[in-house]
């Protein structure tokens, strides 16, 4: 490994679960991991906070890694033994999403853009160490090289950071829909991290865009954003409520970015002729919904999935938020804070995105040690 003048450990926000079920997270001093041969060091300034590091957390997705977390971003710091300056260079921005790595050469990954369901990828904070912390490692097989910020100030790294998973993830299932400019475009859980962007990049896009959640709150934050329709879903009559903002037909496009059977059972009966369904958010497995073949055959109807986004898809993503188009609101935590952000996570009604400052030394990181329990 080649050298900066390099710590010997760094801090990291670990998971800890207990037999009961509950988790928490604790800061902890850890030796610095070390590229491979073809790896780079990252030291990382900031990473974002998603829901599915919270679901990670509970292990109903399965095994994770003591260190999870998808939406970091740094600067190489080292090179493995087989890279130099040449192929990469120390300084180099880089971002740090949900997929880490993939294989190249798979029937997903021949397909142009199919990436992002290669059989054999690889997840931050699942089958790698992830972002919460000061250091990761990453391939350069697959790296996220990041443009550097300009005058504007819109592509600081805490901007950056929500961009990789819930920017992208918005911004794929727009790319994706087929909308054309004036189309109507709904968003289910248009005030939730995905549907917050889904909604600013519908906008950005020219579509008239009608925004579905609960409360008063969520309401003014997505007019805010440039909704031009709000519908409460706890006042019921969704669909009819979308058909008459649209003046009769339905929308031709809905993104359902929440997890809810009953959101993709109201997004079928909202459609206009020839209208597409977009799958983003994923319900429990017993939340599902149901509907006859004659219905997408006599309305001409489609149903497709969209899953993150290729880092090309990354840039794209982020010209917007170069261009002051989409601008992420983000909420600014320190490390100390990661245990009782994740614990209230899903308790919280937040609107934007949180970012953990990760520049910390060591004797801050003893001193500030935490764990808060669910």
């Amino acid at each position: 490994m080649d050298v900066l003048d390099l710590p010997k450990t760094h801090c990291v926000a670990a998971l800890i679960r207990s037999d009961d079920g509950s988790f928490c997270f604790e800061l902890q001093q850890r030796p610095l991991p070390v590229p491979g041969p073809k790896e780079l060091l990252v030291h990382l300034s900031c990473t974002g906070i998603c829901g599915t590091d919270v679901t990670l957390a509970t292990g109903n997705l399965g095994p994770t890694r003591e260190i999870l977390g998808h939406e970091g971003v740094g600067r190489v710091v080292a090179h493995g033994s087989g890279l130099s300056e040449s192929d990469v260079k120390i300084g180099q921005r880089i971002g740090i999403a949900w997929i880490r790595d993939v294989c190249g050469s798979c029937i997903t990954c021949k397909v142009e853009g199919g990436e992002t369901r290669c059989i054999e990828k690889i997840f931050s904070g699942q089958k790698v160490d992830g972002t919460f912390a000061e250091y990761a490692v990453v391939p350069s097989s697959y790296m996220i090289l990041l443009p550097e910020d300009d005058t504007t100030g819109c592509l600081t790294d805490e901007m950056v950071a929500p961009i990789l998973c819930g920017g992208v993830t918005a911004y794929k299932s727009i790319k994706v829909s087929g909308a054309k400019p004036n189309n109507w475009v709904a968003i289910s859980g248009a005030g939730g991290g995905v549907g917050a962007f889904a909604l600013q990049y519908a906008v950005a896009m020219g579509f008239h865009v009608i925004a579905i959640d609960g409360g008063k709150e969520k309401g003014e934050y997505c007019k805010q954003l440039g909704a031009e329709h709000y519908i409460d879903f706890m006042d019921g009559g969704v669909p009819e409520a979308v058909k008459t903002a649209t003046g009769g037909p339905g929308v031709d496009v809905a993104i359902i970015a929440v997890g809810s059977g009953r959101a993709y059972q109201q997004a079928l009966e909202m459609m206009a002729p020839f209208g597409t369904v977009v799958c983003v958010g994923i319900p429990p497995p017993t939340d599902t919904f149901q509907a006859h073949p004659l219905h997408f055959i006599g309305m001409g109807l489609k149903v497709i999935g969209s899953a993150i986004g290729t880092r090309e898809d990354i840039l794209e993503a982020l010209e917007f938020v170069r261009l002051g188009k989409v601008k992420p609101a983000i909420i600014k935590a320190e490390m100390e804070e990661l245990p009782q952000i994740a614990a209230n996570f899903e308790k919280t009604v937040v609107v934007g995105k949180y970012v953990i400052n990760l520049t910390r030394n060591e004797q801050q990181c003893e001193r500030r040690r935490s764990i808060s329990r669910l």
